[in-house]
C-alpha cells in the first residue's frame, strides 16, 4: 500500500492510500484503515473506496445477532465501499465497512465488508476526524455502534 496526505484544513487531513493487487485491507488481526489512523494519530475516520477485490461480505441476522458470510469468490468490482473507523469502548479502535460490489455478470452483492484481498487495484480516500467518535456496545443487538453522545 502507498499513502500520501492530499489536504489539510483546521486539523482535518485527508489521504490517498493505493493497494496493490494480493493487498488484504480488513482481514487480519489490524485491519490497514484501523493501523493507518493509528499510526497518523487519527482519533477516528470515515473513507470511501473503488477498485476491484475478491472478497466475503456479512448480512447482520438481528434475530441470531450474528453475521452472516457471503463469500464472493472472483474479482468483483467495487462499485461502492464506504466505512469508519472509531475506538470502542475499551480504546481499540474497530473498522466498520460496507460494499457493494459487481461481478462479471453485472450482478451485485453488497454487505459489510469481512474481507477484501485487492485485484488488482483498490483506490481509497480517507478523512481524518479531529474529534475522537467512540463506539459503544449496542444492548439490544450487541454491536459496536457509534455514539454521538458525550
Amino acid at each position: 500500500m502507498k499513502a500520501k496526505q492530499i489536504h489539510e484544513e483546521r486539523e482535518q487531513r485527508t489521504f490517498a492510500l493505493v493497494f496493490d493487487a494480493g493487498d488484504e485491507v480488513v482481514s487480519g488481526p489490524v485491519p490497514v484503515p484501523t493501523d493507518f489512523a493509528g499510526r497518523n494519530g487519527l482519533g477516528a475516520a470515515s473513507f470511501a473506496a473503488i477498485g476491484a477485490v475478491e472478497a466475503a461480505l456479512g448480512y447482520f441476522d438481528m434475530e441470531k445477532k450474528e453475521c452472516e458470510r457471503i463469500p464472493v469468490h472472483e474479482q468483483a468490482e467495487v462499485l461502492s465501499l464506504l466505512g469508519s473507523v472509531a475506538p470502542t469502548g475499551d480504546g481499540g479502535p474497530l473498522v466498520h465497512a460496507h460494499a457493494v460490489l459487481g461481478a462479471s455478470d453485472g450482478s451485485t452483492r453488497g454487505g459489510r465488508l469481512l474481507e477484501a484481498r485487492v485485484r488488482p487495484t483498490l483506490e481509497v480516500v480517507l478523512v481524518g476526524s479531529p474529534e475522537h467518535l467512540r463506539r459503544r456496545e449496542d444492548p439490544e443487538t450487541g454491536l459496536p455502534l457509534i455514539s454521538v453522545e458525550g
